[in-house]
């Protein structure tokens, strides 16, 4: 006998029984206890999973949220009333076998069908809610999808109420052919409706958001967000590899890559998802208590501040010297006149159309709570922010998304209020593939007719059409070292004297100062600066500006429609 085959056979089943008994004394995972992540594997406690809003505590990945899991999360305990429950749909093509699927996944998921509408609220805020549900055919929209959103949608504009729909979609359900294509333009139909009463659509696009969803009521919000790597696309990424075959990027169709092209306004976590509606919802409020407000602060201060403090304005500065000023890297930016005169400030992004433009930054805030829309142009306070928006020169895209903020205010009654500084419109070659002179005129165009009052501050500079795409409201005001002109003072000696470096002489010439310009009636007050203006000495032009701005919102919003448009047009009528 060889031994160490002995010894060997022996180790084997050494280690075999070893095993066998380390399995028989392992205890059971109780059923439920654990989860697998879809992202990255991981075996987690479900426990874990629920206390930390349905995402995994390992890599922050999300796990799909059920339609009455997603109410529980983001309503009032104890408000949310359920419409239309037991509505189901037929089978409209006779499809073999739909009829026994809906069925198994009505007993299977509870679900009648693939979304859930109703009324509850929001931190005591009334809304209309439909929450799609991955569970019942990856909620695809059938007849009777389609048919609650839009009866939930009626049930708003009749109640005037705001909408909030989560999507959540593989797109339309093929098993109903043709009659599920005509949800798409049903369910828009009833949002433009409810759009026209000027109500609240806020959108949530949720993984995944695709196809026919994706091509109608998804997309359609006055607010669109989307939870963090939520996929969304009108055709999937499998479909357009095969289509096109090429291997798709990384990050393709996903929430950040819709944010940077512009349709996604914000993208919000789950924890922080019902705070975030609840201000959307407030500033959306309809209500008269901020106006008295505004009121109540106006008639307790005195009024009879000259426009023109000439007396603090520093004489001895010339028209060069204060170009240089307005250019100074240090100069107070855009964000930080938000910072200082607004509250609640929330950013939206894009221009539901290419792209977001980082030169220009907007949102709603508040002002003596009041809700107003904000739009600023950006540069930055040192060279990598300065390079990150693009110097303050905006593309097409960001003066579409200057004009789309701009319309929804006028659709909500909000003052827009513009920060102006700009060397000018970008000008390079993708600028005008995308229609930068065109983008510009619709802005002037649109403004000449928007029934919200607009007041624009020149902060820095104010260059050519770039600054008048933002500057052609109510009235303008400007910092007293600002400057606004046709063009650079460079630009100018370049072009009437063939001499660039002429650009001091140029300046002199231009009557580019505030001053020049009060004189001309081209803008209506002068803000005073310290002697060097920086982030830190900002409060002593904004605690002037906070006053200016309660006067001119007390008379701008107590004109009447027709006094606004009228007065708007005179305005520019004589020059």
């Amino acid at each position: 006998m060889k031994l160490d085959n002995m010894f060997k056979k022996t180790r084997i089943v050494s280690r075999i029984q070893s095993h066998n008994a380390a399995r028989a004394s392992r205890p059971e995972v109780p059923e439920g206890l654990l989860r697998k992540c879809n992202k990255c594997g991981a075996a987690i406690i479900t426990e874990d999973v629920k206390q930390n809003h349905y995402t995994c505590p390992k890599c922050g990945g999300y796990f799909r949220v059920h339609a009455y899991r997603r109410i529980q999360m983001v309503m009032d305990e104890g408000t949310f009333e359920e419409w239309d429950h037991d509505l189901i749909g037929e089978n409209p093509m006779n499809y073999k076998g739909y009829p026994e699927k809906v069925n198994a996944l009505q007993a299977k998921s509870g679900l009648k069908e693939a979304v859930v509408t109703g009324k509850g609220k929001i931190n005591g805020r009334e809304t209309v809610i439909a929450v799609c549900d991955g569970r019942f055919l990856m909620a695809s929209m059938g007849w009777a999808v389609g048919e609650k959103i839009t009866r939930a949608v009626e049930s708003a504009t009749k109640e005037k109420l705001p909408v909030i729909i989560f999507a959540c979609s593989g797109g339309a359900r093929m098993q109903e052919g043709i009659t599920s294509l005509m949800q798409m333009a049903k369910t828009s139909a009833a949002l433009e409706r409810h759009s026209k009463a000027g109500l609240l659509y806020v959108s949530i696009l949720t993984e995944p958001t695709t196809g026919g969803v994706t091509a109608s009521f998804a997309m359609l919000g006055d607010i669109i967000l989307a939870e963090p790597g939520a996929l969304i696309g009108f055709a999937g990424p499998r479909v357009i590899e095969q289509t096109i075959r090429q291997k798709l990027p990384k990050g393709f169709q996903r929430a950040e890559f819709l944010v940077e092209h512009g349709f996604v306004d914000d993208i919000v976590r789950r924890e922080n998802l019902k705070e975030t509606l609840g201000k959307i919802l407030e500033m959306h409020e309809v209500s008269n208590s901020s106006d008295d407000s505004i009121d109540e602060m106006h008639s307790a201060k005195s009024s009879s501040e000259s426009d023109f403090e000439s007396a603090d304005i520093n004489p001895y500065l010339t028209a060069w010297d204060r170009v240089q000023l307005s250019r100074k890297i240090d100069r107070p930016s855009g964000s930080d006149y938000i910072k200082a005169l607004f509250t609640d400030f929330m950013e939206f992004h894009g221009d539901r159309n290419y792209g977001d433009d980082k030169a220009i930054i907007g949102g709603i805030a508040k002002f003596h709570g009041r809700p107003v829309t904000v739009i600023v142009q950006e540069k930055g306070t040192n060279t990598k922010e300065n390079i990150a928006h693009n110097f303050g020169m905006p593309m097409p895209e960001g003066y579409r998304k200057a004009l789309r903020l701009m319309k929804q205010a006028e659709k909500f009654h909000r003052p827009v209020i513009c920060f102006v500084d700009t060397p000018g419109a970008f000008c390079g070659i993708e600028a005008e593939e995308r229609g930068q002179g065109e983008a510009i005129a619709r802005n002037l165009w649109e403004l000449a007719g928007l029934k919200t009052p607009v007041l624009s501050v020149v902060t820095g500079e104010g260059g050519s059409g770039g600054a008048l795409a933002l500057a052609a409201g109510d009235q303008v005001w400007m910092l007293e070292n600002s400057v606004y002109s046709i063009l650079s003072p460079e630009g100018f000696a370049s072009i009437l004297w063939k001499d660039s470096t002429k650009a001091k002489e140029a300046a002199a010439v231009m009557k580019l100062t505030a001053a020049d310009l009060y004189e001309k009636g081209i803008i209506e007050q002068v803000i005073p600066e310290p002697e060097n203006l920086t982030p830190e000495s900002l409060w002593q032009v904004t605690d002037r500006l906070d006053e200016k701005i309660e006067d001119f919102l007390y008379k701008y919003t107590n004109l009447t429609e027709e006094e606004l448009l009228e007065t708007r047009y005179e305005r520019f009528r004589k020059f």
